[in-house]
């Protein structure tokens, strides 16, 4: 038994002797032979970065992190399944409040001094682009979404670029940038539950990727940001009800007590991205009032959730979502009227979404025609009395911070009185159906393709026809497609004609074929790729929940995060 145990364990030596050295690929062992931390190795690089963010203090944090909330994220997942089974079984949401009886006058904590003014975040700013990432720092707005999520490609070289970014710009120590408590507060978010991290494995198990983010920003970076007043502030994605509100509360606490910080120094703003979120905003903010500062809205992943849920039923057939989905459509208004209801009620903030719009350099008739766009829709947002919303453009930040400055003196719109509002479960559901013509679907299949493109080359977001593009509008472009293609939609002006699987494949075909005529083989053989994958998105029979939980799963985008240079 011993001898065959000691001729294995030499094999091993001598098949572990002919592979390279990888840095970063090092299993740790903690608490026992039963417990283990494996790390894939370092992009070629990052060496310097996963040694000093993965320390062996950090790592026993992240450790006990997992272990304390792996089985309550599964949960988690699966009441999503049981209530995606329940509408599927025909039952419609209904308004929920969980709140105790005796707390009927409640209100969240009192905001932190550089969260009372939220008039303008820079939206999409992904930490892995350092040059983006210090041109937002120096601007003139007061906040950044530091995006791990939506604005983000989740690859293991971007993830550690973003987390070593972050762990610099925290300490005045990256190039070009001020001091913490002198720049732009960094709206840090996470990854949401949906997004597993494959390279790194906690006791057998790849762990959710909203743990991996939360728990090297705060094992890092809290403590400084609280001294400074700063943080930790944090965005929270595609929370879908109270319950997951009060998994990130119980996250909060915990990690407070674990780094011996203050309770209720975590601060949140939720998105409320899913339409059943919407009939739970009260108590969502509830479970969070201690480490919450507010909800926010964000039209393209939230219409998108309801194709999801209900795009199977002719009522719920979206129609052309640049011509149709916005504002002042009933559903949309509905659900950002009641967000600012909740919110203003209990003291809490409401900030809408991200003009997607960008500047063209070159052209200025359509610069100036981009500025008035973004302004007139900024201002209705204003007028309904949101608190504050996004940009992306750095060039629209003057316009935008001078449209605040003439319609709201103050530093938010929470005391504002505002007109009477009665939640109707109806228009929350009441889209509009329908209206498709030939280039709202060619849109949607080019928005959907390039975003898949991008993926493939590791970046979250890119721009086409003046606008930014990220994982929100891809959702909702994929979805619609999907669900047009499910009940052979007629397009409005081409007569006699359907949108069918054939007639989509024709249309992403010829538009790929168009853009790959000057195109090297790499960037071919990737755009084809890209087809590929949006074809299997859009004739799926039981279609993926979140592109992004597809295509990080996708072979295809693992392969192509392996093969990658820097």
């Amino acid at each position: 038994m011993g001898t065959n145990a000691a001729s294995s364990a030499d094999r091993l030596k001598v098949i572990l002797s002919h592979l390279p050295k990888k840095p970063g690929n090092i299993p740790f062992d903690f608490l026992g032979s039963k417990k283990s931390f494996e790390i894939s190795p370092a992009p070629e690089g990052l060496e310097s970065a996963i040694t000093l963010l993965f320390t062996e203090d950090c790592l026993e944090f992240l450790v006990k992190l997992v272990e304390t909330f792996d089985k309550k994220a599964d949960e988690v997942l699966r009441q999503r399944i049981l209530r995606r089974c329940a509408v599927e079984s025909g039952k419609m949401p209904e308004f929920i409040s969980k709140r105790p009886n005796k707390s009927k006058g409640w209100k969240i904590d009192a905001l932190p001094r550089r969260l009372v003014n939220r008039k303008l975040d820079l939206g999409d700013i992904s930490p892995a682009r350092t040059d983006l990432l210090v041109a937002a720092m120096n601007a003139n707005v007061q906040g950044i979404q530091v995006d791990f999520d939506d604005g983000h490609c989740p690859s293991w070289r971007n993830q550690l670029q973003g987390l070593y970014n972050v762990f610099l710009a925290v300490r005045n120590q990256l190039p070009g940038t001020h001091a913490l408590d002198k720049v732009p507060v960094m709206m840090l978010r996470p990854r949401a539950w949906n997004m597993m991290e494959h390279n790194v494995m906690i006791n057998g198990r790849e762990i959710p990727g909203p743990l991996l983010d939360f728990g090297i920003l705060m094992y890092h970076n809290a403590r400084i940001m609280a001294d400074l007043e700063s943080g930790p502030f944090f965005y929270l994605s595609k929370v879908e009800s109270s319950l997951e509100a009060r998994l990130w509360d119980q996250i909060f606490t915990w990690t407070e007590n674990q780094l011996g910080l203050k309770f209720g120094t975590v601060k949140s703003c939720v998105l409320i991205e899913n339409i059943l979120a919407t009939f739970e905003m009260e108590s969502i903010l509830y479970e969070l009032r201690h480490h919450c500062i507010g909800l926010n809205c964000g039209i393209w992943d939230y219409s998108a959730s309801i194709i999801s849920l209900f795009g199977r039923r002719p009522e719920f057939v979206i129609s052309d979502r640049v011509r149709y989905v916005n504002i002042d459509q009933l559903f949309l208004i509905s659900y950002i009227k009641l967000l600012i209801n909740v919110c203003h009620k209990r003291g809490a903030l409401a900030t809408g979404g991200m003009a997607a719009l960008v500047l063209d350099g070159d052209a200025s008739n359509n610069r100036e025609n981009v500025i008035k766009r973004v302004c007139e829709s900024k201002l209705k947002e204003i007028r309904l009395g949101l608190d504050g919303f996004m940009v992306h453009d750095l060039g629209l930040i003057p316009h935008i911070n001078k449209l605040w400055n003439d319609h709201c003196s103050g530093d938010n719109q929470v005391k504002i009185k505002l007109p009477a509002f009665k939640k109707n479960a109806a228009d929350l559901l009441k889209v509009p159906v329908g209206q498709v013509s030939l280039s709202a679907l060619e849109h949607n299949i080019a928005v959907a393709t390039l975003f898949i493109e991008a993926w493939l080359r590791q970046s979250g977001t890119f721009t086409f026809r003046g606008a930014v593009e990220d994982s929100a509008t891809a959702e909702i472009s994929r979805s619609q497609v999907w669900q047009w293609i499910f009940h052979r939609v007629p397009l409005e002006d081409v007569e006699g004609t359907r949108v069918s699987r054939q007639l989509v494949f024709d249309l992403v075909d010829s538009f790929s074929h168009q853009l790959s005529v000057s195109m090297g083989e790499v960037e071919k053989n990737r755009l084809m790729m890209a087809v590929k994958i949006f074809k299997e998105l859009v004739t799926a029979r039981d279609p993926p929940i979140f592109i992004t939980t597809y295509l990080n799963n996708h072979s295809c985008f693992l392969n192509a995060c392996r093969l990658s240079k820097p």
